[in-house]
């Protein structure tokens, strides 16, 4: 099995209106140098990559509950209007109104790449923030420069070195 020098996993805030983003992450020198070591061991990567994926997802998802971006910084709180305008029926915490952008985060994985993203419209603002809207990274330290948090990354370096120390199958 052979892949190009630029053997990537994807991390993807998914959009479904007619403008869509999708933000290839490519990762450091360490991450391709042991991502094409595995692919010379194995011919077939989604348990790995299904598991980069799993992880990022709960890691994602940890942001949530802490309201922090990957690089443990706090969320900036709510603005007086968003306060004023918000349901009585939602949930009262930043980024969570009813809970549709959490249960909307998710992962494929396949022989080469995983994707990790969200399949609602509104998380690609809170990434990237607005005019209107601060930035509350949930994906990248800098999704301008598509950069994983030091955290995030080590995470996945780990998860290749406990796939290359396992015995070929």
């Amino acid at each position: 099995m052979s892949f190009k020098t630029r053997m990537s996993f994807r991390l993807t805030t998914r959009i479904k209106i007619p403008m869509s983003i999708q933000i290839e992450l490519i990762g450091n020198k360490t991450v391709l140098e042991r991502l094409s070591q595995l692919a010379a061991r194995m011919d077939d990567m989604t348990p790995v990559m299904t598991e980069i994926g799993a992880e990022l997802k709960a890691r994602i998802s940890n942001r949530f509950e802490t309201q922090t971006d990957p690089d443990g910084k706090k969320w900036t709180g709510w603005a007086p209007s968003t306060i004023k305008s918000y349901p009585k029926d939602g949930n009262h915490t930043i980024l969570d109104r009813h809970g549709d952008m959490l249960d909307n985060l998710g992962y494929q994985a396949d022989k080469n790449t995983v994707t990790v993203g969200f399949g609602s419209p509104y998380a690609a603002f809170h990434e990237f923030g607005t005019r209107k809207m601060p930035r509350r990274g949930l994906l990248f330290t800098n999704p301008e420069a598509r950069m994983l948090s030091t955290d995030d990354e080590t995470t996945v370096l780990d998860i290749l070195q406990n796939f290359m120390q396992e015995p070929i199958r």
